[in-house]
């Protein structure tokens, strides 16, 4: 088939792979335009953008797509498919009606559960035991479109959201290939979604990130995970903001929530009566280390406190001598 592959993240690139791999010839890539990254703010050409051109694929990178001149492009490259994978912008109609095949969407849930931006951080945040992948037929909506196929996978209980989205993005590159041979082939059979059963996945943001230690030891379990590997769950030693990368649920406390009970491993009692073990995590202007680690470095006592939330400044300016304090 032709096709026109759009798409952005990691995530997009085993399916673009897979579609080259199977025969298929990519016309063309739609991707976002490059982005400043890290300390420097190096800008940096999207992943998808490097592999297109690592494979000789030629890369279009609009500002919108709802105006004449990204259609005349893409149109012009005649596709019999679009191909999305998340490419993080909502198609026009002219688009998706633009194909013989219509536009179809590779999305990293088992639709209608976790429509939007962030499925697979959602599934992980909210403990599921069960995650998966769904291609569907595109239409105006956000992720409304008539399902094709799915396939789904256990979620093991330490996994991250990061370790889950390498898993899926594969199965999604599988499942992207069996979909268009069962387009090419007429034997698929679209599904409508039951819109009463969806649920929604928006983007992730930092306010997510404090640790609240009232909450049960398992849902802050899945909280640290889901946040993996970005924006990161973070809670307070005294002033100091923590960054918890790797956590464990284990045993039984009658301290109060955001007590330290252990320092062998590091453990913190949360608001169930649980345990949270901390195994990983990260001091300000140091890096990623096990729990042992830190602990040469910041001795702390059982009975010291973490805490959850941001710290709350308040500023006062003395008019008298002009200068601010912060009591």
């Amino acid at each position: 088939m032709r096709i026109v592959f759009m798409g952005t993240p990691d995530f997009a690139v085993p399916s673009l792979a897979a579609l080259l791999t199977a025969g298929h010839t990519v016309t063309l890539a739609v991707t976002q335009a490059d982005k400043p990254v890290g300390r420097h703010q190096t800008l940096t050409p999207p992943p998808v953008k490097q592999y297109a051109l690592e494979h000789g694929i030629p890369v279009f990178q609009p500002k919108t797509l709802r105006n004449d001149e990204s259609f005349a492009r893409i149109a012009a490259e005649k596709p019999d498919v679009i191909v999305v994978v998340a490419y993080g912008k909502i198609l026009p109609a002219s688009l998706l009606e633009l194909p013989p095949f219509g536009a179809v969407n590779v999305h990293g849930s088992l639709l209608p559960k976790y429509r939007g931006a962030a499925p697979i951080q959602w599934a992980v945040l909210n403990g599921d035991a069960v995650a998966g992948v769904t291609t569907m037929q595109m239409d105006a909506g956000i992720d409304t479109g008539d399902m094709l196929q799915s396939c789904s996978r256990e979620v093991p209980e330490d996994m991250t959201a990061g370790e889950l989205f390498e898993l899926l993005s594969a199965d999604g590159a599988r499942l992207l290939c069996d979909t268009l041979k069962g387009l090419e082939n007429g034997t698929l059979h679209p599904q409508k979604q039951d819109s009463a059963a969806a649920t929604m996945a928006p983007m992730l943001d930092k306010t997510m990130s404090p640790l609240d230690f009232q909450k049960s030891a398992k849902a802050l379990h899945d909280q640290v995970r889901g946040l993996q590997p970005w924006p990161t769950a973070t809670c307070r030693l005294g002033d100091t903001v923590l960054k918890i990368h790797k956590t464990r649920v284990g045993g039984h406390t009658t301290e109060d929530a955001g007590v330290i009970v252990s320092l062998s491993p590091l453990a913190v009692a949360c608001g169930d009566g649980g345990v949270l073990q901390i195994l990983e995590l990260q001091y300000p202007g140091s890096r990623r280390m096990a729990a042992a680690d830190f602990l040469r470095g910041h001795p702390l006592c059982c009975g010291d406190r973490l805490q959850g939330g941001v710290r709350l400044c308040i500023i006062i300016y003395c008019w008298s001598c002009r200068r601010c304090s912060s009591p």
